[in-house]
């Protein structure tokens, strides 16, 4: 809990984010070490900053490689003393989780490196957790992450929020890393489980505290009120075996109505702003359809294809494209909604997303083409990564044969 806190602290006193991550990960080993002795103190987190303020003192003294560092953040930490660590921690510590996320999400660094040195500084995730996430070998992310730090210790990026235009350019890439964090808990793309609800959770979190700072950005609220929304029906996903359950067969009674409630609200603090919605917006916008209909009957298709089609303006997008056909599908007819999916087909954006055969089968389904449709759910079967998807798709595979 305290870590994010401490390690955006040490960044600005010491301008380095890898050295600050290892001063953070010293106080809280001597914490491990001496808390089941003494007890947890009153302020863990003035108690973590004290004793890491020190332990960067000590290996200045000690290093002569890094004298220079130290020295400069030795000089930057004597400025305060132990009984300012509280106001420092309480009065600053927003500002300073704001200035490392806009750190973490530079643009210097690629999209991958951007999300995994979020979640290992922000989230508190250590590298098993982050290459579980990306499915990808503990190595290569470990690799990753350390080449992100030493690129941004290398360009000299500022510990700090950007101003004017590279503001809206930089609060772009940190709401991408966080919806891009938040979907991959949401879908698992790879693995034996559909959803990763923790990831989830760290991304509304931060997407909560970044709220909290800038509450003029209505972007910011609105991909709140899509991770709040989103978030409802995590419990409703998957039956007591992790096997999916698709939107339309969930019991909306069980979905979390505080969060449906906080994401409606964090919805209208985004209108309110006045600004025309933008794509986070808009899809909280679509969400909030779903969440208000008491039943999947009652659902305003309408309405959310109205909203894919704005989205479509607002973020174009053949994935978008491919959403507005399923809810044409459901205001209209799935005929017209395979008109558009079969327009889709020759996209190369599409041509090894799982998505477009799986929207398509279900589409020849509904309109009793059972042939067409098994071959098209075995197709998405073959593209997916991800154990639980490809199961539901083969089930839904055989059904076609058994309904013919």
């Amino acid at each position: 809990m305290e870590s994010a806190k401490l390690i955006a602290s040490l960044t600005r006193m010491v301008r380095d984010v890898g050295l600050a991550e290892d001063l953070a990960q010293d106080a809280l080993v001597i914490a491990l070490e001496k808390w089941p002795k003494t007890g947890i103190p009153d302020n863990p987190g003035a108690w973590l900053m004290t004793t890491a303020k020190r332990r960067a003192i000590d290996l200045m003294r000690r290093s002569k490689l890094r004298k220079q560092k130290y020295e400069e953040a030795a000089h930057n930490m004597s400025l305060y003393t132990e009984d300012d660590m509280d106001y420092r921690l309480d009065g600053e510590v927003e500002d300073d989780l704001l200035r490392l996320i806009f750190m973490t999400c530079h643009p210097v660094l690629s999209q991958d490196a951007r999300v995994a040195l979020t979640l290992r500084l922000l989230c508190g995730l250590n590298t098993d957790e982050i290459a579980r996430a990306f499915v990808a070998p503990e190595s290569t992310i470990a690799q990753r992450i350390v080449r992100a730090k030493r690129t941004l210790s290398a360009k000299k990026v500022k510990f700090e929020v950007p101003a004017g235009e590279e503001l809206e350019e930089r609060l772009s890439a940190v709401l991408e890393a966080i919806y891009l964090m938040f979907n991959e808990g949401y879908s698992a793309t790879s693995g034996e489980h559909w959803i990763r609800p923790l990831l989830c959770q760290e991304a509304l979190r931060l997407g909560r505290v970044l709220a909290e700072i800038m509450p003029h950005e209505p972007e910011i609220h609105g991909l709140v009120a899509l991770m709040e929304l989103q978030s409802s029906r995590l419990k409703t996903r998957v039956n007591a075996n992790g096997e999916p359950v698709l939107l339309m067969d969930q019991n909306r009674a069980q979905w979390d109505r505080l969060l449906i409630r906080r994401g409606l609200a964090a919805l209208e603090r985004s209108r309110k702003l006045g600004r025309r919605p933008g794509p986070y917006s808009l899809q909280a916008a679509i969400s909030a359809c779903h969440a208000e209909a008491a039943t999947a009957d009652e659902t305003d298709w309408i309405r959310i294809a109205a909203l894919y089609e704005a989205l479509s303006s607002a973020a174009p997008s053949p994935i978008v494209e491919l959403n507005w056909a399923v809810a044409i599908s459901m205001s209209f007819g799935p005929a017209f909604g395979l008109q558009i999916v079969d327009e889709l087909r020759d996209n190369p954006t599409l041509k090894e997303y799982h998505l477009l055969p799986s929207v398509r089968g279900d589409l020849l389904a509904k309109l009793r083409r059972f042939d067409e449709a098994r071959t098209e759910f075995e197709r998405a079967a073959s593209m997916t990564r991800n154990v639980r998807e490809r199961e539901l798709l083969l089930k839904r595979a055989a059904e076609c044969g058994n309904d013919k």
